[in-house]
């Protein structure tokens, strides 16, 4: 078996999922990953990157720590610290994340929910977000502010 030639930077650390490749299923590891393929099913990165290529046509729920959309998505993104969609990236799916970024030119279409605290699945208030806004407990709530 010959080396890795030196044209595959190996110390990057992210694995990659080529354009012809096609999945169905469950995607779940402990890397950063780049998808110029298709993916139909789950992708588990819980902390780590996902980067989805500009060729990538993703039918797919997504958890990881970032997500970065240049591609097609089809699917809720869950990230606990952020989401990118790229000005090419186009997404129709929920949105759970700390920080967003849609640039200019990007397609979008879904709910967006800012989850400052990351995960806050210890927290009673996290049980309250589930019922619909108007049978919430009433809770003060803080204005923006620039600083």
């Amino acid at each position: 078996m010959a080396p890795m030639d030196s044209s595959y930077p190996a110390s990057t650390g992210t694995a990659r999922l080529g354009a012809s490749l096609h999945v169905k299923g469950e995607i779940t590891g402990n890397e950063d990953l780049a998808i110029d393929g298709t993916v139909e099913g789950l992708v588990h990165l819980e902390d780590r990157k996902l980067t989805i290529g500009a060729s990538a046509k993703m039918t797919a729920d997504v958890i990881a720590r970032e997500v970065v959309v240049y591609g097609n998505v089809k699917g809720n993104l869950r990230a606990r610290d952020r989401i990118e969609i790229k000005k090419d990236g186009s997404v129709v799916g929920d949105l759970t994340t700390a920080r967003i970024m849609i640039e200019d030119g990007a397609y979008f279409k879904g709910s967006i929910e800012i989850d400052k605290a990351g995960d806050s699945s210890s927290s009673s208030e996290s049980h309250d977000l589930d019922k619909p806004a108007y049978s919430r407990t009433p809770r003060a709530t803080a204005t923006a502010s620039s600083d």
